[in-house]
């Protein structure tokens, strides 16, 4: 294997010739291998099944989950999810299995009302805008758009948005209601934000009263080394700033339990808890406070958290590595072709090829029985600008089906590059 910048258009056509019959092999293996979604494994979804043998729904203070009340969610999934995500059980309301669901409707509420501080509900707002970190989490995207919002690309790096935009555009324009972030091991790339950016975040200007930071934990508890990564609390550094209603911070148990049937959860100021229940109250009663009963008494508390997902960590390591040994193995001796993450956590591998190849390596992979994210899934209204991205998701294959998946799509992005180069020499 040779660096196929270094090789001639003769060489280069024997390499797609000798990639053509590689991938044919493949393809008479009839796969169907599928790594688009972030889903847990089977194996995964089974260290949770102990959490329904549970029979006794009576809560410490002597209510029944079973029944109505508790808008707010039971007291003591207050304190778990306030435990994991670092803040008072004052400040958490605990949801339904989707803390997706809780965006939208926070979404949702914003386009109908307003905020206590909005000068008009943003439906009234010409050309109202959404910050969008790229690449990032596709149904974020989605819901802004749903809305009728512009969505704005914000680059990426490695310490979190590039703060020099954000900064800037939030203080110049008044019709930029919120951004999307996933701060800790960020979907897709894997990134950290660092201590600064979150400072960055509490105490910059901005020009709406009501801008909002949806501030995604999905994967706060996801480690994938012995290191635990712990950033600092957005709505605590915040009330430093006195900027504290301007933040929405969301995890769930989705990929802790069970993604079909776990528990979401919401935390703000307690001025605007009191504001969103209110609206809540005309919605719902309560939400499903038998299931935050259940995974109180199975999780217990952080510690707990942390002890079940060692058990995931063990699971899912060697998928991960197993990717990331096949580009290293399959793809580096090729020259600069491709480059990829290497995240700490979540459950996602970035993976940048060759600009203008992405969508053509999605293609060879669902043809041969792979599917994948769609390429440019990740950036606003589905456009990668370099059409270069692709979002590995490894999570939910079983070891084999990630071994062979990993090849496979080492010979599609080599063909792909290929391929390009030769057009590029014609």
């Amino acid at each position: 294997m040779a660096n196929y910048f270094e090789m001639t258009r003769d060489e280069l056509t024997a390499e797609k010739e000798a990639l053509e019959e590689e991938y044919k092999k493949f393809q008479a293996m009839g796969l169907k291998l599928n790594m688009a979604r972030g889903k847990p494994g089977p194996h995964q979804m089974d260290l949770a099944m102990g959490l329904l043998q549970m029979t006794d729904y009576t809560t410490d203070a002597g209510t029944d989950a079973r029944n109505y009340g508790d808008l707010e969610g039971l007291h003591e999934a207050r304190e778990l999810f306030g435990d994991v995500m670092g803040v008072k059980p004052e400040e958490v309301f605990v949801g339904g299995n989707s803390s997706l669901q809780i965006m939208y409707n926070l979404i949702s509420m914003g386009y109908c009302f307003g905020f206590p501080e909005s000068p008009c509900p943003w439906s009234q707002v010409e050309k109202r805008k959404f910050l969008c970190p790229v690449p990032g989490y596709d149904r974020h995207f989605a819901i802004t758009e749903e809305f009728g919002f512009e969505l704005i690309s914000v680059p990426m790096t490695p310490t979190g948005p590039d703060m020099d935009v954000v900064e800037k555009l939030v203080a110049e324009d008044d019709t930029i209601k919120g951004i999307w972030c996933v701060p800790q091991y960020s979907n897709p790339d894997g990134y950290t934000y660092s201590d600064e950016t979150i400072d960055r975040f509490a105490k910059m200007k901005t020009a709406a009263p009501d801008f909002k930071i949806f501030w995604d934990e999905a994967y706060i508890v996801h480690h994938l080394t012995d290191e635990i990564i712990e950033t600092p609390v957005l709505l605590n550094e915040c009330k430093k700033y006195g900027t504290e209603d301007r933040v929405f911070m969301f995890t769930s148990t989705s990929k802790i339990t069970f993604p079909g049937a776990g528990v979401s959860a919401l935390a703000c100021s307690e001025a605007m808890m009191k504001y969103i229940c209110k609206r809540f109250s005309v919605m719902i009663i309560s939400y499903d406070k038998m299931n935050q009963l259940r995974h109180v008494r199975f999780l217990k508390n952080k510690e707990g958290v942390l002890a079940h997902m060692a058990k995931h960590r063990r699971r899912l390591v060697p998928c991960f590595d197993a990717v990331k040994t096949a580009f290293n193995e399959e793809l580096t001796p090729c020259g600069d072709i491709a480059h990829w993450t290497n995240p700490k956590g979540g459950y996602f591998i970035s993976l940048y090829v060759m600009p203008g190849c992405a969508k053509r390596v999605a293609q060879l992979c669902k043809d041969c029985g792979l599917t994948l994210t769609g390429a440019g899934s990740a950036y606003p209204y589905h456009k990668d600008p370099a059409d270069a991205h692709l979002r590995i998701a490894p999570t939910y294959p079983s070891l084999d089906e990630v071994e062979t998946a990993s090849d496979l799509l080492c010979v599609c992005v080599r063909l792909a590059a290929v391929e390009k180069l030769l057009a590029e020499n014609a």
